[in-house]
């Protein structure tokens, strides 16, 4: 007869399996895009069968976009965002791509690779953060000179843009002044 902790600790196992997988892929995709990425390497890098990722996220595509949102949602969940203080949001988006490049060339994947799957994750999050600062600025706590998308896209757009995955680089400039130049930029636009 079983012990009872017998199936918490299967179902430990298959989650710590589930996690393994999820960081083998997100090598593997942000590395290869996703036609370039082949689940065999996949699953070798995991340790795991094959058939075992399909049993778990039903196709390559579902694997990707698994990926994709455990990945995107570590960002959101360590730099949320701050409408009240889009410069320090800026800052703190910046410090977060500078230290995890693969983050940004795995989203990037999904602009420049035709065969990736539309992830409606990236859209659902865009959208949430710009009704968030709507949100803020039907208050009158962020300027509403500029439309709040917009906003968002500049804001990300600036904080991203130094990433070595991008054509420009750093420029032989070092992280602080970057980062503090990026804060000024977005403080200057929102009149903080």
């Amino acid at each position: 007869m079983p012990e009872p902790e017998a199936p918490l600790a299967a179902a430990g196992r298959a989650e710590q399996t589930r996690q393994r997988i999820l960081e083998a892929a997100f090598a593997e995709f942000a590395s290869y895009g996703f036609a370039g990425a082949r689940v065999d390497r996949i699953a070798k890098a995991a340790g795991c069968n094959k058939n075992l990722i399909y049993i778990y996220f039903d196709s390559k595509e579902g694997l990707f976009d698994a990926t994709l949102r455990a990945r995107l949602g570590l960002v959101s969940e360590q730099n949320p965002l701050m409408p009240e203080d889009l410069p320090e949001f800026a800052g703190k988006t910046f410090d977060f791509v500078m230290a995890n490049p693969d983050v940004i060339r795995l989203t990037a994947w999904t602009k420049l690779d035709p065969d990736a799957p539309d992830p409606a994750v990236r859209g659902e999050g865009a959208g949430a953060k710009a009704a968030a600062l709507r949100a803020a600025q039907q208050k009158g706590e962020l300027t509403d000179a500029w439309d709040a998308e917009f906003l968002m896209t500049f804001v990300m757009s600036l904080a991203t843009a130094w990433v070595p995955a991008f054509p420009y680089g750093t420029g032989g400039m070092d992280h602080e002044r970057i980062r503090a130049q990026i804060v000024r930029a977005v403080a200057a636009v929102v009149g903080s």
